[in-house]
C-alpha cells in the first residue's frame, strides 16, 4: 500500500502587525481548527474547507495509507514566535522521520509565514522535511493564494499548488489537486520540470478578489493553459504586508519538459503584468462610506455591506479598532451592525452585567494602532453567548468556531458583536450567534477584506470598501518597507523600492 505522511502548519504573517503568533494561538486555532496531533488529524480534518481535508478525502479514494503528524493554524498577525515554530516543526519533522518507509509527503502550508528568526518559514519547513526524506521521495504542498513564494520553497518541493479563489472557497479542492498531482508522480515515476517567476509589483489584497476583474479572467486563462504537458500551474498574488526579499506575486509551473514549464509560466506572467493598471479601485473614508451606505440603504432591499479592510484579522489586524463604529454612531446610522470587535475585557463585563443591563465600556482600541483608541461609551447588553457555533458558509465550510465569551452590544440603533477570540467576520453565523440577523440589517460593517464576500454577496445590495485605521493599509505604498527586493514597485504603477531611501511612511 502507498504510504504518505501528511501534516499542516499555516500562518499568514503581517510583519507590520501589533501582535505575534504564540504556541497557544496555534493550539486554539482562531478561525482554524484547534491543533490536532497524530491519528486525531485524520478525524478532525474532514468535510471542512481546508487543504488537508481535501487531500485526506482523495487519499482514501486512492486507498493510500496516511501517516498523520500535526495540523494547526493561527489567525494572521505579526511574526510566529521562535518557540511556536520550533515546537510545531519538530513534531512534524520527527513524525515524518519516524514514519518508516514512505512513498511521498503532502503538507498543507500557507506560504507567507515569517517567524522571529526566519524570513521564510515555509522554505525552512520544506528544507527540513527534504533533509529527512532524501532527494527521491516526492514532496508536494498546497499553498494559500496569498503565498509569498520563495526560490527555496520551489527548490525543496516537487510541486507547490496554490488556491485559485479569493474568497478561498477552494482550499479543500486544492488539497485534492495536490493528491491528483502526487498520484501522477507516483504512477509515472516522473519528476516534472519547474518554472518560477516573481512579478514586478505588489498587488493590494482588496483588488485580488477572484469574483472581479482582472483576477477572475487571469485564473480562467491559467486553467485553460493546464494540459498533459503542464499538469500544474499556479498564480499567487501574494500577501503584501511581509517586509522581506520575496514578498509579492509569483507564478510557478510544472511541465513535462523545461520548455513546457517555462512557456506556461511566461505566458501567465505576461498576462498579469499586462493588467497592472487594473489592480486598483475606489476606497472610502469611514464617514464617506457610512454616509454613502445610508443613502443607498434608503432604496435597497438588501443590506449594504462595508469591508473594514484595514482591521481585517485575516491580514494581521487585531480586530479591535473602533473607527468604523465611531462613523456609524457619528452619522446616526440605523439598523446597522458591525463585528467582530475582539475585546475579552468588554465581553467579560457584559457577561457580568447580564442581558438588559447598561454597561459603560472602553470598547476595543487596545492594540495601539495609530489614529485609533478605545471607544468610551455606554451600551445595552442585548444578548450573550459562550462563543461556540458552526460557521456553515462557503469560506469556513462548516468549521466549529469558538469565539469565547461574546456579546451583542447596542448603542442607538447600532449593534456590535464583541468576542474573546479573534476570527475574520466571513460568515453570516458570526452575527447570528449573538442574536443579530444579518439579512434584516440596512448596513453591515465586516472586519474582513474579501473572504466575507463568499457568504455575504448573496445577501448584499452593494459592497463598499472603507479604510479606517488598522494594521493592514489598503494602499501597499503606505507601509514602511525596508527589506523588499530592489526594484519591485510597492503598488501597481507605484514607485520602485530602493533600499537606500526610506519609504514616505518612515521619513
Amino acid at each position: 500500500m502507498t504510504r504518505i505522511a501528511v501534516g499542516g502548519f499555516l500562518h499568514e504573517t503581517n510583519t507590520f502587525a501589533p501582535t505575534k503568533a504564540t504556541y497557544a494561538d496555534f493550539v486554539h486555532g482562531g478561525g482554524w481548527p484547534s491543533m490536532t496531533l497524530g491519528a486525531d488529524v485524520l478525524k478532525v480534518m474532514r468535510r471542512i474547507n481546508v487543504g488537508l481535508a481535501g487531500f485526506i478525502e482523495a487519499a482514501e479514494a486512492n486507498s493510500w495509507e496516511l501517516v498523520p503528524t500535526i495540523a494547526c493554524g493561527a489567525s494572521p498577525c505579526a511574526h510566529v514566535t521562535e518557540d511556536a515554530f520550533e515546537r510545531i516543526v519538530k513534531v512534524m519533522v520527527d513524525g515524518i522521520a519516524n514514519a518508516g518507509k514512505l512513498d511521498a509527503v503532502y503538507l498543507d502550508l500557507h506560504g507567507a509565514m515569517v517567524t522571529e528568526h526566519l524570513d521564510d518559514g515555509e522554505g525552512e519547513i520544506l528544507a527540513r522535511v527534504r533533509k529527512v526524506i532524501g532527494p527521491d521521495v516526492p514532496l508536494v504542498a498546497s499553498l494559500d493564494l496569498h503565498a509569498n513564494v520563495t526560490p527555496e520553497m520551489v527548490e525543496h518541493a516537487d510541486a507547490l499548488i496554490a488556491y485559485r479563489t479569493y474568497p478561498h472557497v477552494d482550499m479543500a479542492d486544492t488539497g485534492r489537486a495536490g493528491a491528483k498531482h502526487l498520484a501522477l508522480m507516483l504512477k509515472t515515476k516522473q519528476r516534472f520540470a519547474k518554472a518560477f517567476r516573481q512579478l514586478p509589483f505588489l498587488i493590494p489584497i482588496s483588488w485580488q478578489c477572484t469574483n472581479d476583474q482582472p483576477t477572475k479572467s487571469i485564473y480562467e486563462k491559467l486553467a485553460a493553459l493546464e494540459s498533459d504537458s503542464v499538469p500544474t500551474l499556479s498564480f499567487a498574488p501574494g500577501f503584501p504586508a511581509a517586509d522581506f526579499r520575496d514578498c509579492g506575486p509569483s507564478v510557478f509551473a510544472y511541465g513535462k519538459t523545461q520548455a513546457d514549464a517555462d512557456a506556461a509560466a511566461d505566458r501567465i506572467a505576461a498576462i498579469i503584468e499586462g493588467h497592472e493598471d487594473d489592480f486598483d479601485g475606489r476606497i472610502y473614508s469611514p464617514d464617506d462610506g457610512v454616509r454613502h451606505a445610508m443613502e443607498l440603504a434608503k432604496t435597497a432591499s438588501k443590506p449594504i455591506v462595508i469591508a473594514d479592510t484595514q482591521d481585517n484579522p485575516g491580514a494581521g489586524g487585531d480586530s479591535d479598532t473602533t473607527g468604523m463604529l465611531r462613523a456609524l454612531v457619528r452619522n446616526k446610522a440605523s439598523r446597522a451592525a458591525t463585528g467582530v470587535i475582539y475585546d475579552p475585557q468588554s465581553a467579560k463585563a457584559a457577561h457580568t452585567a447580564g442581558v438588559g443591563a447598561i454597561v459603560t465600556l472602553a470598547l476595543g482600541g487596545k492594540s495601539g494602532i495609530s489614529g485609533d483608541a478605545p471607544y468610551k461609551e455606554s451600551f445595552v447588553v442585548e444578548k450573550l453567548s459562550d462563543g461556540k457555533f458552526v460557521a456553515p458558509g462557503p469560506y469556513y465550510g462548516g468549521r466549529d468556531m469558538d469565539m469565547g465569551p461574546s456579546a451583542c452590544l447596542r448603542i442607538g440603533d447600532i449593534r456590535v458583536v464583541v468576542s474573546s477570540h479573534k476570527a475574520q467576520l466571513a460568515d453570516q453565523a458570526m452575527y447570528r450567534y449573538v442574536g443579530i440577523e444579518p439579512t434584516e440589517q440596512k448596513i453591515l460593517v465586516n472586519k474582513s477584506s474579501v473572504h466575507f464576500r463568499a457568504d455575504f454577496e448573496p445577501i448584499a445590495e452593494t459592497l463598499l470598501i472603507c479604510a479606517a485605521p488598522g494594521a493592514m493599509p489598503a494602499d501597499t505604498a503606505d507601509l514602511p518597507w525596508t527589506r523588499l527586493r530592489p526594484g519591485i514597485r510597492i503598488k501597481p504603477n507605484g514607485p520602485a523600492f530602493n533600499p537606500s531611501t526610506k519609504s514616505r511612511s518612515t521619513g
